[in-house]
């Protein structure tokens, strides 16, 4: 296994970032349907049309921060209240380190990202958001070997979040739009949460491929 292998590169964050992109873009309506039964109905548009900005864009492939900074821009530029929140998000993993990321540099750029969120959205686990997607895998990147090669860890955080955007199907919303609809939300899916679950499947994407 060579270096190249157990770090993420610049170029490896742009595959990461268009094969997410790929998939949003693929599935933008179930987003948009899930977002509508939780009482508003866009997110899944202004995701995809943010990542459709991210996929005509000059990706930097120097360093991770170069190709998530990309994001940033795209999704501050998106409306709703996810537009911003995703900004921050991809924004703070874009004030990582500026060369190739160590599994522990991830983990502390998720983490980093994680609480960026919560400080400004002011949710918490459990309380059906995005959160609880995210908390979950930077918990599972966190838990991974320092000398684990980052995409094995991506792997495990893809499976926390998954697990963790499932958890918000039978919560009460007490965050976000859907916290205004009550029970109606109740057996949906927070599109938010399963975006981030989307974002680290993205990550087992074979960047030859890219």
């Amino acid at each position: 296994m060579t270096v190249e292998d157990i770090r993420l590169t610049g170029a490896d964050a742009r595959a990461w970032l268009l094969a997410y992109a790929d998939r949003v873009l693929r599935d933008a309506d179930e987003l948009t349907d899930l977002d509508r039964r939780a009482g508003d109905g866009d997110f899944g548009w202004n995701t995809a049309a943010a990542l459709e900005r991210v996929r005509s864009a000059p990706l930097d492939a120097h360093d991770p921060p170069g190709a998530f900074r990309a994001a940033s821009d795209a999704h501050l530029g998106a409306g709703g209240t996810s537009g911003p929140l995703f900004g921050l998000w991809f924004g703070t993993l874009a004030q990582g380190p500026a060369a190739p990321w160590t599994a522990q540099d991830l983990a502390g750029a998720v983490r980093s990202a994680v609480d960026a969120v919560r400080r400004l959205g002011g949710a918490d686990v459990g309380q059906k958001t995005m959160v609880d997607a995210m908390v979950p895998a930077a918990e599972a990147l966190e838990a991974a070997s320092p000398r684990a090669p980052w995409r094995a860890a991506a792997g495990d955080a893809a499976r926390a979040a998954a697990e963790g955007a499932e958890s918000t199907r039978d919560m009460l919303a007490r965050r976000g739009r859907a916290s205004y609809v009550g029970e109606h939300a109740r057996g949906v899916v927070d599109p938010g949460a399963l975006a981030v679950a989307w974002f680290f499947q993205a990550a087992a994407h074979d960047r030859a491929a890219a």
